[in-house]
C-alpha cells in the first residue's frame, strides 16, 4: 500500500471510525479486506423463516390466487347447488338462507385474514432488510468510487509534475541555446 493510501486510511481513523455506526465501521472494513457485500436478499430471509411462517407465506399466496378464487367460488356454486336442488326440502343440510354456508365463510374469514396480515409483515420486514442492504452496497460503491477519484487525482497530479519538470528541463535547454551556452 503507498503512503497516500496509508495516509488516507490513517486519516480515516483518526476521523473519528469508532464513532461511525457499526454498519459503516462493516462497510469500511469490507472495502480494506476487499470483500464484496452484495448478497442474495430473497436466499438470506427464506433461510430464517420458521416452518409456521412459511407455511402462512404459502397460504396467503394460495388465498391470493385465481386458483383460490376459482376453487372458492365452484364450492360455493356446489354448495347451493346441493342444498338448493339435490337434497331438497328437509333432507337438505344447510338450507337456504344457507346460514351454516355463511358461518363456515366467516370462520375462513376470521383465519385467513390473520395469515395474510402476518404475510404482509414479513413481505415489510423482507423489504426493510432489502433497502438496508441497498444502503450498505450504495454506500460502498460511493466509497470505492471516492477512492478511485483519489487515485485519479494523485496520477493526474504525478503527470502533471512530470509534466512541469520535463518543460522546466525544455526551457532550461531553450534558454542555454539562444544564450549560447555550452550544454552540460
Amino acid at each position: 500500500m503507498d503512503d497516500r493510501v496509508r495516509e488516507l486510511a490513517q486519516h480515516l481513523l483518526q476521523a473519528g471510525f469508532d464513532d461511525l455506526p457499526a454498519r459503516e465501521q462493516r462497510i469500511i472494513t469490507q472495502i480494506a479486506k476487499r470483500v464484496h457485500i452484495s448478497q442474495n436478499i430473497n436466499r438470506v430471509f427464506e433461510e430464517r423463516l420458521t416452518f409456521g411462517q412459511r407455511l402462512s407465506d404459502q397460504v396467503a399466496a394460495f388465498g391470493g390466487s385465481w386458483g383460490f378464487i376459482i376453487l372458492f367460488g365452484l364450492t360455493l356454486l356446489g354448495w347451493v347447488a346441493l342444498n338448493s336442488l339435490i337434497l331438497v326440502g328437509p333432507a337438505a343440510f344447510d338450507p337456504y338462507p344457507y346460514i351454516f354456508l355463511n358461518l363456515l365463510l366467516s370462520m375462513v374469514a376470521a383465519l385467513q385474514a390473520p395469515v395474510i396480515m402476518m404475510s404482509q409483515n414479513r413481505q415489510a420486514a423482507k423489504d426493510r432488510l432489502a433497502a438496508a442492504h441497498d444502503y450498505e452496497v450504495n454506500l460502498k460503491a460511493e466509497l470505492e468510487i471516492m477512492r478511485l477519484h483519489e487515485k485519479m487525482d494523485d496520477l493526474r497530479q504525478r503527470q502533471l509534475t512530470k509534466l512541469l519538470e520535463r518543460q522546466e528541463a525544455q526551457l532550461e535547454l531553450l534558454t542555454r541555446l539562444l544564450v549560447g551556452q555550452p550544454e552540460r
